[in-house]
């Protein structure tokens, strides 16, 4: 008798967000009630420091985190699922979205004008976890590689200045917040990692003979 493969809880997520964003869509009813608004929050409404999470501005902003969840998050998925579990592996990503948006939220919770969706947070902290095991990995970026590590640094660099600044309309905190998360949880699983990923960082340079270790 043959049984079926375990799902893969990345692509329910990728299914779920996608479903929830076209309904929302849709329906600007569910769009409003899920959305990150200070005020419902301070009603109690506390399923909008998640829902935020679940949906997207347009298409363009839904295909580009979906795409980024799937490919860091289904190798992330096989890494994790062996030490959490599925459901650990879910409660990881959804932590990612709560994490992501406090800082906001503490900042702007007495501001009726602010809002923020999408699934950033999350996927930021799935890439940061990605690039913490791999950092010499290529992304490609517009179709050119870049090191991995070379990418956050850019992407860290990128988003401190782009939130001093403001007025491009994107929440550059929740994907600081989101990466910081991904890199917290996976040190506090396992510490040995910080040594790990210290030599990762170094290997290049000791194959060119550039670091001399005794």
């Amino acid at each position: 008798m043959s049984t079926l493969p375990p799902m893969s809880m990345t692509l329910a997520l990728v299914a779920v967000t996608t479903a929830v964003s076209l309904l929302a869509w849709r329906w600007p009813r569910l769009f409003d009630a899920l959305i990150y608004w200070p005020p419902g929050v301070a009603r109690g409404q506390w399923w909008r420091l998640l829902g935020h999470g679940f949906i997207h501005s347009n298409g363009t902003h839904l295909l580009f985190n979906m795409i980024t969840l799937y490919f860091f998050g289904t190798v992330m998925e096989l890494v994790l699922t062996p030490r959490i579990g599925p459901l650990g592996f879910v409660l990881f990503y959804l932590s990612g979205l709560l994490v992501a948006i406090l800082p906001t939220h503490l900042r702007q919770r007495r501001n009726p004008r602010f809002r923020s969706l999408g699934a950033s947070g999350a996927v930021s902290a799935m890439l940061f976890a990605y690039i913490l095991l791999r950092p010499w990995s290529l992304l490609f970026v517009f179709f050119i590689p870049v090191p991995a590590i070379l990418f956050a640094a850019a992407y860290i660099v990128y988003s401190f200045r782009a939130q001093r600044h403001g007025g491009d309309n994107v929440n550059h905190s929740a994907h600081l917040w989101g990466g910081a998360w991904g890199v917290a949880f996976m040190f506090w699983l396992e510490p040995a990692l910080a040594l790990r990923f210290f030599h990762e960082l170094v290997a290049p340079l000791e194959a060119s003979g550039g670091i001399w270790l005794s």
